[in-house]
């Protein structure tokens, strides 16, 4: 259940980032909370620590290690996000100059995305630029198609997806099973 003192910051970074407070009433992806103990799972492809629900490391590390044993590479571009580095994402796009409504296209707004809850994880592989939709001509993507639902994975984002999320041949999230 979503605590009043964590609505109430969603709120205020959405001022902050001057998204509309009816955001809440019409989005189409769910509110999430924030996983709390959380463990690392390694690095990133740019270095950076990742961090996953403990069960979902479990999972991701059998699923990256039967993808090895059948020849193919796959490998995080991302994992656990806070609210507050949603958040820094959005703000550097809107430094940049882009708009809140051509960035909400692309992210979702702190609070609704999917890496908040440490069961999403952005993953790539070698030769393909990370967070591109060429990920799903990858050797790697047709094996996540084939074999990640064994690991209780899925696509979050398929092409004309009910959430009106950009495709993303690179974002998959495990089930709470």
């Amino acid at each position: 259940m979503i605590n009043d003192d964590y609505l109430n910051r969603l709120k205020s970074i959405f001022e902050d980032l001057n998204i509309p407070e009816e955001y809440f009433k019409t989005a189409k992806t769910p509110l999430c909370e924030e996983a709390q103990n959380l463990v690392e799972i390694g690095e990133d492809v740019f270095g950076r620590k990742q961090r996953l629900l403990n069960s979902v490391a479990v999972l991701w590390t059998k699923m990256k290690s039967a993808a090895q044993q059948d020849g193919v590479d796959i490998d995080v571009v991302s994992a656990f996000r806070s609210i507050d580095y949603q958040k820094q994402l959005i703000q550097r796009k809107l430094d940049k100059g882009i708009t809140i409504n051509e960035i909400l296209k692309v992210n979702t707004p702190p609070g609704f995305s999917e890496h908040h809850t440490g069961r999403a994880l952005d993953i790539t592989t070698k030769d393909c630029e990370p967070l591109s939709e060429s990920f799903e001509n990858t050797e790697a993507f047709q094996w996540l198609i084939k074999n990640a639902a064994r690991f209780n994975f899925s696509l979050s984002y398929p092409r004309d997806n009910p959430y009106g999320i950009i495709y993303e041949p690179w974002h998959w999230a495990a089930s709470e099973k």
